[in-house]
């Protein structure tokens, strides 16, 4: 059987989208577009945004869950909803609560665009974590355990202690998929 490493899966650094620290929501976005245009006849779809340091370094990453999260900043009620969860309000209760506090008044509106797209990406940015990172080198077995066994839908590669590339969630579902139909003629 033909061995899969995770580098034969992985999207480079060089295709995928990238910002510097201090560039605003609006420009991370902006250079999110421009990589899904530039790249829309590849098999990548650019979810994200890896922010990296002075040194070109990946220092965290943005999908597009944060930055809806950077535009609907009334979520969390205000406050921290696990703190509401310490003191035993049902899952109900706190339910209604955020919908009450949603229906306050409009998320999409001028000032909030305004005020979200000028904030800078590491206001928003997910630091990496040490069950992030997988090897180029390493197996898909190994990348399909991380991905299973840890939060991530995505894994930063590395080759030694440089990240090279990002492996995800997808490419390694749609990689097993492919093994599976050809193997369902076999069985």
């Amino acid at each position: 059987m033909e061995k899969i490493c995770v580098k034969d899966l992985m999207v480079p650094i060089s295709e995928y989208a990238t910002v510097t620290v201090g560039t605003s929501l609006i420009d991370a976005v902006l250079a999110l577009e421009a990589a899904q245009e530039a790249y829309s006849s590849s098999k990548y779809e650019h979810r994200a945004i890896l922010v990296l340091d002075e040194n070109h370094t990946v220092i965290g990453k943005i999908g597009q869950l944060r930055i809806l999260k950077a535009i609907e900043t009334r979520y969390d009620l205000g406050c921290d909803v696990e703190k509401l969860s310490r003191f035993k309000f049902s899952d109900q209760y706190i339910a209604d609560k955020c919908e009450q506090y949603r229906l306050e008044g409009p998320i999409l509106d001028e000032e909030s665009f305004r005020t979200t797209a000028n904030k800078k990406v590491e206001e928003f940015m997910q630091r990496p974590t040490s069950g992030e990172f997988v090897s180029e080198e390493s197996s898909l077995d190994m990348a399909i355990h991380k991905l299973v066994a840890g939060p991530h839908l995505s894994l930063l590669v590395t080759k030694e202690e440089e990240i090279v590339g990002i492996l995800k969630i997808g490419d390694v579902f749609a990689s097993v998929f492919h093994k599976m139909r050809n193997r369902k003629g076999a069985l």
